[in-house]
């Protein structure tokens, strides 16, 4: 595999204004007080999951003004228009069926791509190739090769790009991840990655499994793209895509963005990876099953340093979430908490409200002053929110909190993880030529076969 090189500051600057679009002239009453060469515009493609909510976090920045929408099933691409127009009181947002034509237009600056995994290459690409900087979800991409495929876009085609990975612009998470990396827990020995298992049914499909015809609202073959062509289930469609190895990759894949993420951010590790990865166990459905992604799994990851990272999803004693295991104690984050083996960490962290009754309860302190500097002397990225952060980062050409870059070195551990979950073996990786070592069947893994026309360019 090509070794992706880390794009110095300079390059974002030189490169990235050099690319920049030059965006058509409205009038200034749309943008309030935003004069129209401040202005951000941009297109969205995807209009499922994640769609609407990072559409509306946009459409809340008077920055940013959402001109064009793409999907391939007309009743999500009507919902998006109606969505933007209404918020804008007009009706100038223009729907697409194919995302290239949107991407083509010059007045266009950035795109937001919400799509199932089996897109996020191609669009990630086309968005770079037509100077378009990036909003992208999580995973990065499918699979490995893929992700190296949007970085290297990015890197030369000096883009702007934020993975959807947005517990790192959540306060509860820096403070936790700042915590590790400076040492106030020890030499890191563990780490401990909590994922989801099973499957849910975010469709709300219930027993729909046969095979039937297509909507005629739905262009199927251009929902399944570059995807292996398979009879249309309703079932495994719109958003359970991700319980389907054609389109998806289950739980692991689905949420290793999040907290492996934060576990390399505290880790110091967005530029590195596991040397080596083992399967531990696994469940799989049959391979013709409606969903075959894994209901449960777990892998043991192994750093250069010696820290052991265990990914699980269904195994009792991994919490959901990060937790970094050192020799002076360890640290504990969620969306839903944090905790910490140390009184005067944990303490550090917690505030005291009162009601009001004037009882004391014990909270989350996240939102309160920082830890001080004689205790956090490096400090991490700052974000004033993971939408805000993008735009910004538009602006400025400084990197995003989670580049490219990041985004897929926060992936590849669970990448490896279930290419040796399904290989039933160990295998090892070097993560400065990011190569499988002597172990062709797990290599081949790394990539997916195209389905024609489409083609994997970077």
């Amino acid at each position: 595999m090509k070794r992706i090189s880390r794009p110095t500051r300079r390059h974002f600057l030189q490169s990235g204004v050099a690319a920049l679009g030059f965006p058509a002239i409205v009038p200034s009453s749309v943008f309030g007080q935003n004069a129209p060469s401040n202005r951000i515009t941009m297109g969205i493609v995807g209009w499922g999951m994640m769609g609407p909510g990072n559409a509306r976090n946009f459409l809340g920045q008077p920055d940013c003004q959402i001109v064009a929408a793409c999907d391939v099933d007309k009743r999500n691409l009507n919902a998006a228009v109606n969505t933007i127009n209404e918020s804008y009181k007009n009706t100038d947002c223009k729907a697409y069926a194919d995302y290239r034509e949107l991407m083509a237009r010059k007045d266009i600056d950035t795109v937001m791509l919400a799509l199932p995994d089996n897109w996020h290459a191609l669009t990630a690409i086309e968005a770079a190739k037509n100077g378009k900087d990036i909003y992208g979800e999580k995973p990065l991409a499918r699979t490995i090769a893929e992700q190296q495929a949007i970085v290297s876009a990015v890197q030369r085609f000096g883009r702007i790009f934020q993975t959807g990975s947005q517990q790192r612009s959540d306060n509860r998470f820096r403070i936790a991840a700042e915590i590790v990396a400076n040492g106030l827990i020890g030499k890191l020995k563990e780490v401990h990655v909590g994922l989801p298992s099973g499957h849910n049914d975010f469709a709300k499909t219930g027993d729909k499994t046969a095979v039937t015809p297509p909507p005629a609202e739905l262009d199927y073959d251009m929902w399944i793209g570059p995807a292996k062509m398979q009879d249309y289930i309703e079932a495994r469609v719109h958003k359970n895509w991700r319980w389907d190895y054609n389109i998806g990759a289950g739980q692991l894949i689905d949420w290793i963005g999040h907290h492996c993420d934060i576990a390399h951010w505290g880790m110091g590790a967005d530029q590195t990876g596991p040397i080596e990865v083992t399967p531990i166990e696994a469940q799989f459905p049959p391979a013709d099953a409606v969903w075959n992604t894994a209901t449960k799994y777990r892998s043991e990851c192994k750093y250069a340093d010696g820290t052991v990272m265990t990914i699980a999803g269904g195994s009792p004693d991994i919490k959901m979430g990060t937790k970094w295991i050192g020799a002076d104690g360890w640290v504990w984050v969620d969306r839903g908490g944090f905790d910490a083996s140390r009184d005067d960490i944990r303490k550090a962290v917690k505030r005291r409200v009162k009601d009001k009754d004037g009882k004391e309860t014990i909270v989350d302190g996240f939102e309160a002053p920082k830890l001080g500097d004689d205790v956090i002397k490096t400090r991490l990225y700052e974000t004033p929110g993971h939408h805000r952060n993008f735009l910004d980062s538009v602006k400025s050409r400084k990197p995003t909190v989670c580049p490219a870059e990041t985004g897929h070195r926060s992936a590849v551990p669970g990448h490896l993880s279930l290419i040796a979950l399904q290989l039933n073996r160990p295998i090892k990786w070097d993560p400065e030529k990011e190569q499988i070592l002597n172990d062709p069947e797990a290599t081949a893994k790394l990539g997916r076969e195209y389905r024609g026309p489409w083609k994997l360019e970077a």
